[in-house]
């Protein structure tokens, strides 16, 4: 999967404002309706607080990869987000999450959703690419940081 193909600087957003994992949710899910990726919030809302419900996105390293699947898109969709500050969102390591990447795709296509997935918790294995994330103030910086 090219992440460039998914990732635009429409769907960057470096200053989230949320103190909690809803609000975090809430703005992650504006960045896609705003780039005109998501027509109906509430449905998408629902379907990744639900998996939110079974077992937290929170990873380890300060990263959280809130997904869902809805019917609501016909194609993957995502969208990344650094907070100014640090959030809890009940992660492996118990350790407040800066760095968010949230992914929406079809109920019946689940490929894209794994490789997606796959391909994104590799990238954050490197503390190196992480803290470049955290120090960018260029959106198109973030994807080329990913990609590269």
């Amino acid at each position: 999967m090219d992440l460039k193909t998914v990732l635009t600087p429409d769907t960057v957003n470096l200053h989230l404002q949320g103190k909690t994992k809803e609000e975090i949710i809430d703005e992650m899910l504006d960045i896609l309706v705003d780039a005109g990726k998501v027509t109906d919030k509430d449905a998408a809302r629902e379907c990744v607080l639900d998996r939110e419900r079974k077992m937290s996105t929170g990873m380890k390293h300060g990263i959280a990869i809130p997904h869902g699947k809805t019917d609501t898109v016909s194609d993957l969709v995502a969208c990344i987000g650094v907070s100014d500050n640090p959030i809890d969102f009940d992660s492996l390591d118990q350790e407040p999450c800066r760095i968010f990447i949230m992914t929406l795709s079809p109920v019946n296509k689940t490929g894209p959703h794994l490789q997606f997935l796959a391909e994104v918790s590799l990238l954050f294995k490197s503390a190196e690419k992480r803290q470049e994330i955290l120090n960018t103030t260029d959106k198109s910086q973030v994807i080329k940081i990913l990609t590269e």
